[in-house]
C-alpha cells in the first residue's frame, strides 16, 4: 500500500535512510538526519503541494519517495527531481517501481513536466531501474559528488511526462 508519510513513519523512515547515508555512495549527503529533520523534510514537501510516499506492507515501511523542484528559480517551476529510497530487502520487489509511478502520476496532475534522478554513476542498480521505467540518460556530471574520501560522476536520468508512452 502507497499513502502519505506521517510523522509516525519518521523512525522507520530514518532506519531506511540513515544507513544508506552512512555506509553508501548512492547519496552524497554527509550526515545522518535526525527524526527531527526529517519530519521538518516531510511536513516542508508536503507543505509545497509535494508528495512524500511511503510503501507499506502488513504495517512494515519498505520505502519512501519524494520529489521537489529540481533547482531554484521559477523557470525550473515545472522540472522536478525525485528521491526513492527502500529497504534492503525491499528492493527488486517491485516496491521502487510502485513508488516512481504514484511521483509520476502525482507529478503530471499537478501540471510538471520533467522528472529526474540525480544518480552515482557508479549505483547501476538504479540506472537499470530508472531506464526500465523510461528515464533517459540526460546528462553525465564528472567529479560531482565527493564521498567517502573521493570524488563520484553523477547521472542525471529524466523522463518528459508530457510525451505519449
Amino acid at each position: 500500500m502507497l499513502r502519505e508519510a506521517t510523522p509516525e513513519d519518521v523512525p522507520a523512515i530514518a532506519s531506511i535512510w540513515n544507513p544508506i547515508v552512512r555506509d553508501m555512495v548512492i547519496t552524497f549527503w554527509p550526515t545522518e538526519r535526525s527524526d527531527a529533520e526529517i519530519a521538518t523534510l516531510i511536513r516542508d514537501r508536503q507543505a509545497m503541494g509535494h508528495p512524500f510516499l511511503v510503501a507499506q506492507d502488513e504495517g512494515r515501511i519498505l520505502g519512501f519517495a519524494t520529489y521537489a523542484q529540481f533547482r531554484h528559480g521559477g523557470g525550473y517551476a515545472r522540472s522536478m527531481e525525485h528521491t526513492i529510497y527502500l529497504a534492503p530487502d525491499a528492493r527488486g520487489s517491485g516496491t521502487g517501481h510502485l513508488l516512481l509511478a504514484a511521483l509520476e502520476d502525482h507529478a503530471r496532475t499537478k501540471g510538471h513536466r520533467l522528472l529526474i534522478g540525480g544518480i552515482t554513476a557508479s549505483n547501476e542498480g538504479s540506472l537499470r531501474f530508472h531506464a526500465r521505467a523510461g528515464y533517459a540518460e540526460w546528462g553525465r556530471i564528472p567529479c560531482a559528488g565527493w564521498k567517502f574520501g573521493s570524488f563520484h560522476d553523477l547521472v542525471l536520468m529524466g523522463k518528459d511526462l508530457m510525451s505519449p508512452p
